[in-house]
């Protein structure tokens, strides 16, 4: 009621939102007064939102940047006790690389532009998924002098059930190392 009263106070019909629609039917409800730069975007954000286009689709991730006290003790300690690979690349710049992803090192006080508004070491919490039992990665662990802060526990991934056990890089950043229960279902569960 009350956005039907707005709108008719402006000169909008309702029908223009909630009935059929089209751009230039919207363009020709607004008042004059309407086409400041500011309704101007206003407008077009409207359209851009009210178009049958389809929404933005992310396919995955890529890379995500971990700010780190010490690259030299965050690389030994994801190569050794995770497996990753450390890679150099562009300008020496470090990353641990893992299936089709990676992580960016940027040292504290060193970063690379662009960057985080508020790049901290330890401010992280992440999930890894392995095909390694979890029971095995606990004495994996366990050889590396890696404390287990949590698990074996029940858990709820992205795509389904996951067993996960909980530790913590030189960094303090929460690490999560998981199995899924199963074969991985879309819609997760």
């Amino acid at each position: 009621m009350i956005l039907r009263s707005l709108l008719t106070s402006t000169g909008l019909r309702w029908q223009t939102l909630f009935g059929k629609m089209t751009s230039s039917s919207v363009q020709r409800q607004f008042p004059p007064h309407w086409k400041t730069p500011v309704a101007s975007s206003w407008l077009s954000a409207f359209q851009f939102y009210s178009s049958s286009r389809p929404p933005l689709q992310i396919q995955g991730l890529d890379h995500l940047v971990l700010t780190v006290r010490s690259i030299e003790e965050t690389t030994g300690f994801y190569s050794k006790v995770l497996g990753m690979e450390v890679v150099t690349f562009k300008g020496n710049r470090k990353a641990l690389s893992f299936g089709n992803q990676k992580f960016n090192l940027h040292e504290a006080g060193k970063e690379f532009e662009p960057k985080a508004l508020l790049p901290t070491p330890g401010s992280i919490d992440l999930c890894l998924v392995t095909e390694t039992p979890i029971a095995e990665v606990i004495d994996h662990l366990k050889a590396c002098d890696v404390a287990v802060e949590e698990g074996p526990v029940l858990r709820t991934g992205a795509v389904g059930p996951i067993s996960s056990v909980y530790f913590r890089d030189p960094d303090g950043n929460l690490v999560e190392v998981s199995n899924y229960h199963s074969e991985p279902t879309a819609g997760g569960a």
